[in-house]
């Protein structure tokens, strides 16, 4: 796993090794960052934001890795919304909104993205693909990401 993160005001990346316990770290990591940008952990953004890191870099994990390449994971905090990216190294596996399969359990992660993001989408890379979506507090819930952009500063709106 790299050690290096990239942190400048308002966008956070990191790789990490494709193993579960590399999406299990990205997922805590995540909640650590909204937290620094003052989304407290357990509100409604924090956990959607949690959830979608955990199923997209669940799917790199489970779907993206090639031998001895990382994924990586990147938020940026914008006015309006987190926008999580998570690349990985299989540009041809592209994930699909498909059919869950209820006896084998799975097939529910992008679903509960969709569910749970304004918008979601795949974009190729060279090598590769990066699987994004933007996540904005719940209309009326008082929570929202505020970036002031001189400062390079979050914090939630509207509290």
């Amino acid at each position: 796993m790299n050690a290096e993160i990239t942190l400048s005001g308002n966008e956070f990346v990191q790789r990490f090794s494709t193993t579960r316990r590399g999406a299990r770290l990205a997922r805590r990591l995540a909640a650590q960052q909204l937290a620094t940008w003052g989304v407290p952990f357990g509100t409604g953004l924090s956990d959607d934001v949690a959830l979608i890191v955990a199923e997209l870099t669940a799917n790199a994990v489970l779907h993206g890795t090639v031998s001895g390449r990382d994924f990586e994971l990147r938020l940026l905090a914008l006015p309006d919304s987190v926008r999580v990216e998570v690349s990985d190294s299989r540009g041809e596996r592209i994930p699909e909104l498909g059919l869950p399969d209820a006896e084998a359990g799975s097939g529910y992660g992008l679903h509960l993205v969709a569910a749970l993001s304004r918008t979601w989408g795949v974009r190729p890379r060279i090598v590769g693909k990066t699987v994004w979506a933007e996540v904005v507090a719940e209309a009326g819930g008082g929570e929202g990401v505020r970036v002031a952009a001189a400062e390079g500063e979050c914090s939630v709106a509207g509290g």
